[in-house]
């Protein structure tokens, strides 16, 4: 039985899980944006969105969480790495540090870039000072990971996006109430045409009747008068 166990298990241990979360909230916080999984996102949606409410605090306190949630590494190492492509650096969300704040040892590590928690204080939290919650949404991209066929989606932040859906494939309800949509006014402009057809129809009948002259009268043949006048004197 499943008692007093709440929440999205995700096939995984509970220190399995617990580092998933940091790992996919630390990528968002650094990139703005990350792809994943429906259930996935839905899981970590919250864990988030605590994060950033105590981020917008500001102060000592709120450092000493976001160290104990998170854990606070080096991010952007990735602006002066010589195999990234120069389109993939490009962040709508942040400003990106330039390549001379951050530094490398002659072994390749990072040894100077900017850390995580300060990143979140500082970068994140005030995006979402005049915003009581809500920071983040998921958005369906209509297609499925290889291999399992999992429902991928991107989990971004609100507020900075461009475009109300970034999606792939719309809905197929949309699709069926786009061509409902469409008959009923194919139908109206058939039959406001057709009236309007037979209204024209029927002014030019109108028009045609008032035109003509009415018949004149069928002149008298005068040999039927003069023989209708004979019979008549004869009688007499």
């Amino acid at each position: 039985m499943r008692h007093r166990i709440g929440g999205r298990q995700l096939n995984r241990t509970s220190e399995h899980r617990r580092a998933m979360f940091r790992n996919l909230a630390a990528a968002l916080f650094e990139h703005g944006e990350i792809q994943t999984t429906l259930p996935k996102a839905k899981a970590v949606q919250p864990f988030i969105e605590r994060l950033i409410t105590i981020a917008k605090r500001g102060d000592f306190r709120a450092r000493r969480l976001l160290e104990q949630r998170l854990n606070d590494r080096k991010i952007h190492s990735w602006v002066a790495d010589p195999n990234v492509s120069e389109s993939k650096k490009d962040n709508p969300y942040f400003d990106l540090p330039s390549e001379s704040d951050i530094e490398f040892n002659r072994y390749g590590e990072v040894r100077k870039a900017p850390r995580l928690v300060q990143h979140v204080l500082t970068n994140v939290a005030p995006m979402f000072a005049d915003r009581n919650g809500g920071y983040t949404r998921i958005v369906k991209l209509g297609t499925h990971r290889l291999g399992d066929g999992a429902d991928l989606v991107i989990l971004q932040f609100v507020g900075q996006e461009d475009g109300p859906e970034i999606g792939g494939a719309g809905s197929g309800r949309k699709r069926r109430a786009n061509r409902r949509a469409e008959f009923a006014s194919s139908l109206r402009k058939n039959s406001g045409g057709a009236k309007k057809q037979e209204a024209v129809e029927d002014d030019a009948a109108t028009a045609t009747a008032v035109a003509e002259p009415e018949d004149a009268a069928a002149p008298v043949d005068e040999d039927v008068t003069s023989e209708a006048t004979d019979e008549t004197e004869s009688k007499d």
